[in-house]
């Protein structure tokens, strides 16, 4: 198992792209490790944070919310399971910064640019 969260993160699978998709897009992730496709996750996670913070609406801010949290329930669950190939001591900071961004997301206002700067932390980490 390489060094990576996990394929819960990145959805890899064996199964072939979509019909109608773009031969490039799937040429390019073929050419990405599982490290820079769970970069690639990261950044477009952000993306929709910055997007909801660029354009404020309920909607726009519970989608970006709610991908996001699906995005860190998916990092936790990866990073506590024993099978793991990380350090323990990595997962564990993993763990904690997971959480810390879950309970920003489930709050009442969240604070957006918070969970940006933590996929943006990460993401430019998996990309070293």
């Amino acid at each position: 198992m390489s060094e990576t969260l996990g394929p819960a993160i990145t959805g890899t699978t064996s199964a072939p792209p979509p019909q109608g998709r773009s031969q490039g897009a799937a040429a390019y992730r073929r050419r990405l490790s599982a490290k820079h496709m769970e970069a690639e996750v990261f950044t477009r996670a952000t993306r929709s944070i910055r997007e909801a913070e660029a354009t404020p609406s309920s909607l726009n801010q519970a989608r970006a919310v709610a991908d996001n949290r699906r995005l860190w329930d998916a990092v936790l669950v990866c990073v506590l399971d024993p099978g793991n190939a990380l350090p323990k001591g990595l997962r564990a900071q993993l763990a904690s910064l997971a959480r810390t961004v879950l309970r920003e997301c489930d709050g009442e206002t969240p604070d957006l640019a918070f969970v940006a700067e933590m996929n943006e932390q990460i993401a430019a980490g998996l990309w070293a």
